[in-house]
């Protein structure tokens, strides 16, 4: 049966016609395939494989209490976002919400700054594995590939980038399979691991999860940084940065929406199961990696300085079980790009569905077998390839730009890539500061999940969590600082933000995108369409397009 077979439930298709659009995608997903895409986004494989030796090494073993901190913090968000995915189940999530909270300009720029997050992160996903994907290759084959070359990053995050178009092209039921296969690999490479090391590699009782191993002293940080012997005001700022990293993307399951079978019901159910079951699984593999972590100074330098990889070479020795987690681990990266790119396209799409982007008659497609906007998941696969391109440009000496310097050996695609998250972590903010307004102007939701009076607290916390991280991790405390040497590199992350937003700027004052996404509004109101015509083909959904 092809995917436009499936039948639709009544509701959700006319729950998407009261909001001014007929199903043109296709309504397949289950509550698993939407919990999958979420929680593939938000990877604690990606995460913690990648991280862990920041948090490590600034931190020291007690920075796993730091995770429940996140993941609280990110709760109240993500149950603001529940109530405004069940109310307003919509392609391009943010984007639509903001756009009915807070007028079409607000909407705008909210999406614009996730977007460009989106897209970062596909390339920061991407350009993450090659070091894994090279150990496994020559592992198997007796290759000698050096994941650390430009050229090999480039090829192999061309690849990826390649499979999950190819896989979020053919069709959202195949992109919810993916995710679902993905979900498993996720719980083998944490939990199923951690059983493991716990089993068989540990090599300290649990009160070592409460030291810091002496990492907010200059003499013995193995990273060589000074905290001035302060935890919670100095290591513990940037150790919160590695889960502050891991717990976004459970709004996906947003961005897919019209695609979920019940949405109203399933996506907030996404979202949440999503952030909570990814900080338990997260809080389960970092303890028991920490709790594997040889004994000695040397034993701990090493764990923080070479992460993940020197643990577990040190606690596996049987090379089967070596190339099975390697597996593992080049899978998660894979379903997490094939996860943020479906987000993005989506995003895309409905953007261009309002006319809120250049491009926006091809941007808008359907194609009719598969149902898919392969117009705009092409863009969110040329633009991160094009981005990727930056791995071949690392200074070797401090560039000046004015009072900013762009220090020596950081490559580019490393300080672009901290717009990743901040970029995530300001659209989330604008969103939930829109929530707050309307609800102080009277607005109500409008879905079977609703928070009631409950609302204006959850609001009110969440920005407090969440501004208080922006500024966390924006904050340039110069180039010798902790924070300026391992992170953000100063002023760079506030740089590329600047960037993002003049661009921005530019567009929105000469194309006034939010006049366009008006007259789209105006238009699809004066043609209502009926439930059948969603089935009509691509020009259906904008006749004077």
């Amino acid at each position: 049966m092809e995917a436009n077979d499936t039948p639709v439930p009544k509701s959700d298709e006319a729950r998407l016609n009261e909001l001014g659009y007929h199903q043109e995608l296709s309504r397949v997903m289950t509550l698993f395939e939407n919990f999958s895409v979420a929680f593939c986004y938000l990877s604690p494989v990606v995460g913690i494989y990648s991280l862990y030796a920041l948090s490590l090494g600034t931190g020291g073993p007690a920075f796993i209490w730091l995770i429940p901190l996140v993941v609280i913090g990110q709760l109240f968000v993500a149950l603001i976002f529940g109530e405004l995915g069940s109310s307003y189940p919509i392609a391009g999530a943010l984007f639509q919400w903001s756009k009915r909270l807070m007028g079409s300009g607000y909407g705008w720029w909210v999406g614009w700054m996730y977007g460009w997050a989106l897209i970062i992160t596909v390339a920061s996903v991407d350009t993450g594995v090659p070091s894994y994907f090279a150990d496994l290759v020559n592992n198997l084959f007796g290759t000698h590939l050096n994941g650390a070359s430009p050229n090999t990053i480039l090829l192999i995050s061309t690849l990826y980038l390649a499979g999950q178009t190819l896989f979020n092209v053919y069709g959202v039921k195949f992109l919810g399979s993916i995710s679902r296969i993905g979900t498993w690999f996720e719980v083998l490479g944490t939990v199923g691991l951690a059983i493991i090391l716990l089993a068989f590699a540990t090599h300290h009782s649990l009160g070592y999860l409460f030291t810091t191993q002496g990492t907010t002293h200059l003499k013995t940080s193995p990273l060589g940084v000074n905290f001035g012997g302060n935890w919670w005001a100095g290591a513990a700022l940037i150790a919160v940065l590695g889960p502050v990293y891991i717990f976004y993307g459970f709004e996906s399951a947003g961005d897919v929406a019209e695609e979920v079978v019940d949405a109203s019901r399933h996506v907030p159910r996404a979202m949440v199961s999503a952030l909570i079951f990814g900080g338990i699984v997260s809080m389960i593999l970092v303890g028991a990696l920490s709790l594997a972590i040889p004994s000695g100074p040397k034993g701990f330098a090493l764990a923080a300085t070479q992460g993940v990889p020197a643990i577990l070479s040190s606690a596996i020795s049987a090379k089967f079980f070596q190339d099975l987690i390697l597996f593992i681990i080049c899978f998660a990266f894979f379903s997490c790009g094939l996860a943020v790119q479906g987000a993005g396209a989506r995003l895309v799409f409905s953007y261009a569905r309002d006319r809120a982007v250049p491009g926006h008659r091809v941007l808008r497609r359907i194609s009719p077998r598969r149902r898919t906007p392969v117009a705009a998941i092409l863009l969110a696969a040329i633009i991160p390839e094009l981005l990727s391109f930056l791995v071949h440009f690392t200074p070797t000496k401090p560039i000046h730009i004015g009072f900013i310097v762009y220090p020596a050996h950081v490559n580019a695609l490393t300080a672009l890539v901290s717009f990743g998250v901040s970029g995530i972590y300001i659209s989330f903010q604008m969103v939930v500061l829109a929530y707050l307004i309307a609800r102080l102007r009277g607005w109500k939701a409008e879905g079977s999940f609703q928070l009631g009076r409950w609302g204006y607290l959850v609001a009110v916390l969440g920005l407090i969590y969440g501004v208080g991280m922006i500024v966390n991790i924006i904050a340039p405390t110069g180039l010798n600082s902790p924070r300026g040497e391992l992170f953000n590199f100063d002023w760079l992350t506030i740089l590329v933000i600047t960037i993002i937003v003049i661009i921005g700027a530019l567009y929105f004052v000469l194309g006034r995108p939010h006049h366009a996404i008006r007259a789209a509004e105006v238009e699809r109101r004066a043609n209502v369409p009926t439930p059948t015509q969603g089935l009509q083909g691509d020009e259906a959904a904008n006749p004077s397009d």
